[in-house]
This record gives structure tokens, sequence and C-alpha cells, in this order.
């Protein structure tokens, strides 16, 4: 993956707006557990592409330092050369005066090279320092941003534990309400108060029935004496009552 899709992608996560992510999400936790992988596999990349960036960089300044020490070497070189000629030229030897002052121009020219080298590869040297600088802090901040996430997660997944816990409190609290006219022991006291309310009608039932049944035998009794003393008023006596015997 190119080192600018690496950094694309991680200014777009650091300029992400975590809380308003969670806020729209249907599953919060789904998309906690999603942003910590991209923002981990995000960093894994930063760092190989850093790496490679900064051997890369390293790799050019050295080339850049090689072109500066031969460029000054090749300088040396041609005043040494330069002197040697003079040296030759007041001694009267022309010819390798000549000589000498050619190999002059000719280290002059590497010499030139080699700082055109160096000047060529300075920008791109800048350039690589900034990229990395850039990559550098947007690896710090992703490992910030990530931090944040693992706590948001860990903080989430404890609310989400304690409403769990409190639901099942909830839910056993009221399977026992007694008051509750839907749960099995309202419905079983229900059931007993009507048990009850059917042997106190049966008690008052059997009462009255027994009322009764003693009335009668009081009947029964004034309508014997009734009939002694009527067959006592046939026969010619006089009835008598009972009280007093």
């Amino acid at each position: 993956m190119a080192k600018q899709s690496i950094f694309g992608r991680i200014s777009t996560l650091m300029k992400a707006n975590i809380n308003a992510l969670l806020d729209s999400a249907e599953d919060p936790q789904k998309m906690l557990d999603q942003l910590v992988r991209d923002y981990t596999n995000s960093i894994a990349d930063a760092e190989s592409a850093i790496a490679e960036t900064i051997g890369n960089l390293r790799l050019l300044e050295r080339d850049h330092q090689e072109d500066i020490q031969a460029a000054t070497e090749w300088g040396n070189k041609a005043l040494a050369a330069s002197r040697k000629a003079d040296e030759l030229r007041t001694a009267g030897n022309t010819a390798d005066a000549d000589k000498f002052d050619n190999l002059a121009k000719i280290a002059l020219q590497r010499q030139i090279s080699e700082e055109n080298e160096a000047r060529a590869i300075a920008p791109t040297i800048t350039a690589q320092n900034e990229v990395v600088d850039k990559l550098k802090d947007g690896l710090n901040g992703m490992k910030q941003k990530l931090e944040q996430l693992k706590t948001k997660r860990s903080e989430l997944l404890a609310r989400a534990k304690v409403a769990e816990a409190q639901n099942k409190v909830h839910d056993a609290v009221k399977s026992i309400d007694v008051l509750d006219p839907t749960s099995e022991l309202g419905r079983f006291e229900d059931k007993v108060r009507r048990q009850e309310a059917l042997a106190t009608g049966k008690q008052e039932l059997a009462a009255s029935t027994l009322d009764a049944q003693f009335n009668q035998l009081e009947d029964v009794g004034e309508l014997t004496e009734v009939e002694a003393r009527l067959a006592a008023l046939k026969t010619g006596g006089t009835p008598q009552a009972a009280i007093g015997n």
C-alpha cells in the first residue's frame, strides 16, 4: 500500500468524530470493535510505512553526504593539480604544467557534477523528512485515539453488564411480587381466597339448615300436644297444661 494512501487513511481516522459515530450506530459495541480494528490495522500499516520511509531517507542522506564529500575531494584534487601546474610553469616546464592544469579542470568538472547531484537530492530529503514527521504525528495521534477507544469500549461493556444485572434483579423482584395479580403467587392467593369464601358459604348454609331442622322439631312437638288435648276433650276430660308437671 502506498504511503500517500496510508497517510490519507490516518488523516481520515484522525478527523473522525467518535462520539457522533457512536451516537448514530445501531450497535455501539460493534461500532467500537470495528473502530478498534481499523485503528489497530492503520497503526500497523503506518509503522511499516514510517520504517520504510525512514530507511529510504537515510539512504538519500547517505548519498547526499557522499556527494558532498566527493565534491570536496575533487575540489582538493583540483587545487593540488593547479598548484603543481604553477610549480612546473615557474620551473619552465610548460608542457607538464598544461597537463596538470587539464587535470585540475577535470577535477573541477567532477566537483561540479557531485555538487549538482547533492543539490538535486536536497529537496527530496526535505520532503521525505516532512512526510516522516507527519506520519509520526499521525501515528502518535492514532495511538492516543486507540487508547480512548479501548477505554470507551471498557466503559460501555461495564455499563452493559450493570444494566443487565439490574434488569435481572428487576425481573427477579417482579416475579416474586405477591401484590402483582399476574404473578404466580398472586394467582395462588386468589385461589385460596375463593376456597376460603366457599368454606364460609358452606358453613353458613349448614348452620341455616340445622336451625330449620330444630324449628321443625318444635312444630312437631306443638302438634303432638294439641292432638293429646283434643283426645282428652273427646273422652270427657279436662285438658291440662304441661306447665308444672
